[in-house]
């Protein structure tokens, strides 16, 4: 069953939630404990510095529900900046609702409105069938690239 889901872009106002949320995602998509003041800490910079990016965040009757953060990457290929969808969490009371695909759907709004975005993508936990699924239900595809990484902070 959906519902009616306004999305606006997340202010300082919003931190705690986007900690909250953030800090759930990791738990469940990861089974990974953060550090809340360093997460705090780095939502907090982004959100004073829209050149690294921005979060959106869904509301029904003015109760937020879900989150998803922005980030860029230029591309010279294609001399265009994807934008990347990260941090995408849904209260659990609210899934299944519509809410990731009014975030996913603001978000391409915003996009085709920016002028030099060439595209979005995201990266997925690979056991996590029911977000694919969720991602492919509203368009989006596999690449054939895979994410490979260091992770200088998370593996000290």
């Amino acid at each position: 069953m959906s519902i009616e889901i306004a999305v606006r872009r997340a202010t300082l106002d919003d931190i705690e939630f986007l900690v909250s949320g953030n800090a759930r995602l990791a738990e469940e998509s990861e089974n990974l404990s953060l550090d809340l003041e360093r997460l705090r800490t780095g939502i907090g910079t982004l959100l004073k510095d829209p050149s690294r990016g921005f979060y959106l965040i869904a509301e029904t009757a003015g109760v937020r529900a879900g989150q998803m953060m922005i980030t860029f990457e230029w591309s010279d290929w294609r001399n265009g900046v994807f934008w990347w969808i990260q941090s995408v969490y849904t209260v659990p009371e609210f899934r299944r609702r519509g809410v990731f695909r009014a975030l996913y759907n603001h978000a391409g709004e915003l996009a085709k409105q920016q002028g030099d975005v060439c595209g979005l993508r995201l990266y997925v936990e690979e056991r996590n069938h029911r977000a694919q699924e969720t991602y492919r239900r509203c368009g989006m595809k596999g690449t054939g690239y895979r994410v490979l990484e260091v992770d200088y902070i998370i593996e000290r």
